[in-house]
């Protein structure tokens, strides 16, 4: 049995979030992307759908060379996405309706044409404006190598050369300037960035590349790095996972408290962390440090049902025992959709088996509603969205793609527009015929469009608004108890506190249902007092006294 500790009061440790993408989500004024007007509009839909908040992709000014998480601005909006004032209105009416707003932060990282960068790159080798990112000189007999031999999460060299012969370090795309956090200059901005927000009412952040940040002193060679020029370099222990990453953590937690303590409003902080080792990611969520961080093992899980024990036993006894809560996902808009995963199918490779791979979304749905902590869904997954696999090349955006020579497809195909009305043009995406999308939707979204699943009667719209629903209304599911039930090989059966059970058949053949109670809800309209292959149940369970 896992019991999560409560380390006191919190919205986000039972909350369900929707991740906005912003630029896909729906476009107000007709220039074919996404924007904060937009989602204004749809919050009705939202809090139809049950959240209890949403978390916004970066919409600040940048030149969208990574699609905003190149930020020349931290505390302003890019005019494709709307004002500051925009903002404010935003964030008003999600209140209204009684919904947290989350805003991402990316700190670890800036644009090239972010003011200190420009103005670094001015002022030359051995300035104060440079040591606030990680220039450096060459090696070889006229510093025409990289400093070290790090490479880039989207392929190539980390280091970039200037004009000058310097290089600077850039661990994710060139046009992305790593911040030397060891400089003071750095943490005062941010803490200045996070104040701005705050006072704006935001409730929460997910901060980006949460492990990063920090550098090894000396920037030393990666012993173990690859020579592959085209992949990148997600596990170089010199670039990533740091002790002294902590210390902003707390810094930043400290900011939050404050803000908690003097409006009566907590404010939250949500890490990604993208380190492997369930242990260390726990370390990010000790009392004083960030509220949570995303499970990211979860999203990567096969669908078998030891495989998924597995992860469910190291979140709830690594995550959930230091005192906070799991942040479980399926999606987010780096990853290629659950429904295509779980269909076998990929980026450029073709979409696979859709109809088990949708079988197995709508059941894993129900498993991840069904467990203790927070649930993080990323837009469209409500919709049972396959990535689009087949997108033109030509159209493709992300630096992954162009920086490994097309050998890593990238992430477009989880980004594409979200469709709204089957039979409207762009599928009701934009607020004008004439627009085009940023990026082109297949013929196939009308299948997926939301005013065609509220006409099905047992779409995967429906499922997860009655999930979400349920979640709320069955007292079991706000309790921490959590007990594994003995099963037959290929399933997975346990139970919330005393009242409900969530029964998982991973198998490919039928399997009778191990517990006594009455269905509430199934991801397969057949299930009953058999499960169907790839599908999931809840049960409230009868009392025996």
């Amino acid at each position: 049995m896992h019991t999560e500790p409560n380390a006191g009061p919190g919205w986000w440790r039972n909350a369900v979030i929707y991740q906005v993408y912003v630029r896909s989500f729906h476009d107000a004024d007709g220039d074919g992307i996404g924007d904060l007007s937009g989602v204004r509009a749809r919050l009705p839909y939202l809090r139809s759908l049950g959240v209890d908040g949403i978390w916004l992709n970066p919409f600040y000014p940048s030149p969208q060379h990574d699609h905003g998480y190149d930020v020349s601005d931290y505390c302003a909006v890019h005019p494709d996405y709307g004002t500051i004032d925009t903002f404010d209105r935003l964030v008003r009416d999600a209140h209204r309706l009684d919904l947290k707003v989350m805003i991402d932060v990316v700190p670890n990282h800036c644009s090239i044409e972010h003011p200190w960068f420009t103005e670094a790159l001015a002022a030359g080798p051995g300035s104060r404006e440079r040591a606030r990112f990680h220039f450096a000189d060459g090696g070889g007999p006229y510093g025409e190598l990289p400093p070290n031999n790090w490479r880039s999460i989207f392929g190539g060299s980390a280091w970039h050369r200037v004009p000058d012969g310097q290089w600077y370090l850039h661990t994710f795309a060139a046009e992305q300037a790593d911040f030397n956090w060891r400089d003071p200059d750095v943490a005062t901005h941010f803490e200045q960035v996070l104040r701005f927000w705050f006072d704006r009412g935001v409730d929460g952040l997910r901060i980006d590349v949460a492990h990063g940040l920090h550098k090894r002193a000396g920037l030393p060679d990666h012993e173990q790095a690859g020579h592959d020029e085209l992949t990148g370099d997600p596990v170089n222990p010199h670039a990533w996972n740091q002790p002294e990453v902590h210390d902003v953590w707390r810094s930043w937690r400290a900011i939050a408290e404050e803000y908690t303590a003097r409006t009566g409003r907590e404010r939250v902080l949500v890490g990604e962390v993208g380190v492997l080792d369930a242990e260390q990611v726990a370390q990010y969520q000790r009392p004083d440090e960030l509220h949570q961080n995303f499970f990211f093992e979860f999203l990567r899980a096969d669908f078998d049902d030891r495989t998924l024990s597995d992860v469910i036993d190291r979140g709830l006894g690594t995550i959930a025992a230091s005192g906070s809560a799991v942040a479980w996902v399926l999606n987010n808009h780096d990853m290629p959709r659950s429904v295509t995963r779980y269909a076998g199918g990929a980026p450029g490779a073709g979409p696979g088996d859709v109809e088990v791979g949708l079988a197995r979304a709508r059941a894993a749905a129900l498993l991840m509603l069904a467990l203790p902590g927070s649930v993080y869904l990323y837009q469209g997954e409500e919709l049972g969205l396959p990535e689009v696999t087949d997108l033109p090349e030509e159209v493709l955006a992300d630096p992954m793609f162009h920086r490994s020579n097309g050998v890593r497809r990238g992430r477009d195909g989880c980004r594409v527009p979200l469709p709204w009305a089957s039979g409207a043009d762009h599928f009701g995406f934009s607020a004008t015929a004439s627009s085009t999308p940023w990026l082109p939707q297949p013929g196939w979204f009308a299948q997926h469009a939301v005013d065609y699943l509220l006409d099905s009667g047992d779409s995967m719209l429906h499922l997860y608004r009655e999930a979400i629903a349920l979640r709320r209304l069955i007292p079991a599911f706000s309790a921490g108890d959590f007990r594994w039930l003995p099963t037959e090989p290929g399933v997975l059966a346990f139970t919330r506190g005393d009242g409900v059970a969530c029964v998982v058949n991973c198998s490919s053949k039928p399997v009778c249902t191990p517990v006594d109670g009455d269905l509430v809800i199934a991801s397969d309209p057949e299930a009953g007092e058999k499960l169907p292959p790839d599908s999931a149940a809840w049960f409230l369970l009868r009392d025996e006294s």
